[in-house]
């Protein structure tokens, strides 16, 4: 047999994903390995700004939760099975975080798509969050200039353009002003 075709049928395990070379990034989903390409300067872009924007939030709140961007590995359960690094993972629940990353599903994942993730964030992601306990997942698509907003707990969506301030659910009192992310 083509070692090939032998390894397409192999179901990859946490492991795979240790092995991997110095640099290169994936993640595992259901025995699957999806490869992650470098992100662009305007995906790293919204990825600061939501670190930043929200850990000074939670940082004036003397809040509990605690926010980790890309690369930060998150086990969505507890067989392992499930392993991503959301652009953006919130944790309000200090339970959850190991040395190695976060054992169980955060509180709130932001993605950024990109052109090489556009499948996953809107579909795979989608489902696999919702059903391991996200409370909230934020799409968000530089392309089309929208964020699309999940709250799992409150069975809701909405959609928004980057000219929009968009509450998070999670908190009571805080939004983020899209209109002010320069993406020169």
């Amino acid at each position: 047999m083509n070692t090939a075709v032998a390894k397409q049928l192999d179901h990859y395990t946490i492991e795979d994903i240790y092995n991997l070379p110095d640099g290169q990034r994936a993640e595992l989903i259901d025995g699957e390995l999806y490869m992650m390409a470098t992100p662009s300067r305007v995906h790293q872009k919204f990825v600061h700004f939501f670190d930043w924007t929200i850990g000074n939030y939670i940082h004036s709140k003397d809040g509990d939760c605690e926010v980790y961007p890309a690369p930060f590995a998150v086990f969505l359960n507890a067989d392992n099975d499930i392993y991503v690094e959301p652009d953006i993972s919130v944790i309000c629940d200090k339970n959850k975080l190991t040395d190695e990353g976060c054992k169980g599903a955060p509180d709130w994942i932001i993605e950024i798509v990109s052109p090489s993730s556009r499948a996953m964030d809107y579909n795979k992601k989608l489902f696999k969050y919702r059903t391991a306990g996200v409370r909230e997942y934020w799409i968000v698509d530089p392309k089309k200039q929208l964020i699309m907003v999940y709250n799992f707990e409150h069975d809701a969506f909405e959609e928004y353009s980057f000219s929009d301030k968009v509450k998070a659910g999670i908190y009571e009192d805080f939004e983020i002003d899209f209109s002010g992310i320069n993406m020169e």
